[in-house]
């Protein structure tokens, strides 16, 4: 039987580089099954001009989604939480796929066992034949051999959501796929390596490109707050020179601060060691490399300036990183009730004309939106079993709710009343896990904002989160039996963006 790729969605995190035309045109060019869907996950800040893609390739839809410039981590967190198949096959978006690609894909997840969580794929990063590679060009090499990086990485969709996704608090394409690849392997669950292969060539960069490198240093004190000293071991990274860079910048403090006080004696001994270790540093870097005037220069420029950047992110990775706990990542969907949550509450409000949508509720679902989070509404309209309302008008005031603040996915209200006995009127779990069976999500993994505590029991019975946000209508018994509570819906959203939900 012939390998498909119906299971699999191919996710492509970008900023807008013209590489991405490349990768999509090899992907198009590439032999083989199509997959459900391509989404390219578009990591610009907003307002930037829509990216222009072709509609399908290979014969699947191409999307395009926003994750509004927070990152790599949280674009890829947008993109497979936008898809809905077994598989999510990662690519960057400056790399090349061969002309066999999708059919090796096909053949790498059909061949995976139950327990593999994820198939790496082989990169190739082309180097010059004609003359020793340059400093650059080696750290790019270094792909090659790097274990579980996303720029050509198959995930299962259901162990992203167990695992809750990539580490979004790594903000820089550095060590977020190592630390989520840790986690999962922590988990249980196996990792293997496929036959498909992709091309990473050397892209252009300046001179100062290795100094800029250096703020993954702060990634580095990330992941051994995560992970513990064994990380890099573990993770299969470089052990680095972070030692060096600490002795080297403070024979550097050391000589400057010497040399002010006037202690002459002192101030040459440290700017012997630090010349010295800037030396070491200049000659390893160049020893491997072309050796021309071209390379060595900036080379001895960017060793004097190296050791300090290492330092200086190395501190700051510190203080950010201080008390950092594991990763809970952001919740598979977000529900919200309506009236007096999302809409000032109108008792059993019959006319469109009188929804007013609460201050900041349209952001605050675009922001959850643009994180991409399912977001819906699972709202009480017992005026229907009251004879107060009919089915049409509930509909009709859904409506002008959504002409307000937006698509919902998924819409859930019980028109029942407390002496129906139903299982779905709120506080029972009915809407919630109809609403997240809608949405094809788990309710342990999703969030429910309420006003009253028959949210929040609504909430707890489904084994979701519920979060309080108060009113008017809100008694203090109800705060008082909340385990979550924001005092607006921008803070409730807030937290849930925060992973602190």
């Amino acid at each position: 039987m012939t390998a498909t790729l119906d299971n699999a969605t191919i996710v492509v995190p970008t900023i807008g580089r013209p590489s991405l035309d490349v990768l999509m045109e090899s992907l198009a060019r590439s032999a083989g099954p199509s997959p459900a869907e391509v989404v390219v996950v578009d990591d610009r800040v907003s307002g930037a001009p829509p990216l222009t893609l072709r509609p399908r390739v290979g014969g699947a839809p191409v999307r395009v989604v926003s994750s509004a410039g927070r990152g790599p981590a949280a674009a890829r967190n947008t993109g497979w939480r936008a898809a809905r198949t077994d598989w999510i096959a990662f690519l960057d978006d400056d790399v090349v796929v061969t002309p066999t690609w999708r059919a090796d894909l096909a053949d790498d997840l059909a061949g995976a066992g139950t327990e593999v969580a994820g198939v790496q794929g082989l990169v190739d990063v082309p180097l010059p034949t004609s003359r020793r590679p340059t400093d650059w060009e080696r750290s790019t090499a270094g792909l090659s051999t790097a274990r579980w990086i996303t720029a050509d990485m198959a995930y299962r969709r259901l162990v992203l959501q167990q695992c809750g996704g990539l580490d979004e608090r790594f903000r820089r394409a550095f060590r977020e796929d190592s630390d989520l690849a840790l986690r999962v392997l922590r988990s249980g669950h196996r990792l293997a390596n496929g036959r498909r292969r992709t091309t990473h060539p050397v892209r252009l960069v300046d001179r100062w490109v290795s100094v800029r490198s250096q703020a993954g240093n702060a990634d580095d004190v990330l992941m051994a707050r995560l992970h513990g000293k064994g990380w890099r071991e573990a993770a299969g990274a470089p052990k680095g020179r972070r030692t060096k860079h600490f002795a080297i910048t403070v024979a550097a403090a050391t000589a400057a601060a010497a040399a002010l006080a006037g202690r002459r004696s002192l101030a040459a001994s440290a700017a012997t060691a630090w010349l010295a270790g800037t030396a070491e540093l200049a000659s390893a870097r160049i020893a491997p490399g072309p050796r021309t005037a071209a390379e060595v220069w900036p080379m001895l420029a960017t060793s004097v300036v190296i050791p300090p950047a290492a330092v200086w992110h190395t501190l700051r990775g510190a203080v950010t990183h201080r008390g950092v706990g594991a990763w809970r990542a952001l919740p598979d969907a977000v529900l919200f009730d309506r009236d007096g949550t999302l809409v000032v509450d109108v008792p059993y409000n019959a006319s469109p004309e009188l929804v007013v949508a609460v201050p900041g509720a349209r952001e605050s679902l675009d922001r959850l939106r643009a994180a991409g989070l399912p977001v819906g509404v699972v709202t009480n309209q017992s005026g229907v079993a009251r004879g107060l309302l009919t089915l049409t008008q509930v509909e009709a005031v859904n409506a002008r709710v959504e002409q307000l603040l937006g698509p919902f996915a998924v819409w859930q209200f019980c028109p029942h009343d407390n002496g129906d006995q139903c299982a779905c009127r709120k506080p029972a779990p009915g809407l919630v896990r109809e609403a997240c069976r809608g949405l094809g999500v788990e309710p342990a993994r999703t969030v429910l904002v309420g006003d009253i505590a028959s949210d929040i029991g609504a909430a707890t019975s489904a084994g979701a989160t519920g979060i309080l946000v108060p009113n008017e209508a809100t008694s203090p018994e109800d705060v008082a039996g909340a385990g979550v509570i924001a005092p607006d819906l921008v803070a409730a959203v807030d937290l849930i963006l925060s992973g602190a939900w």
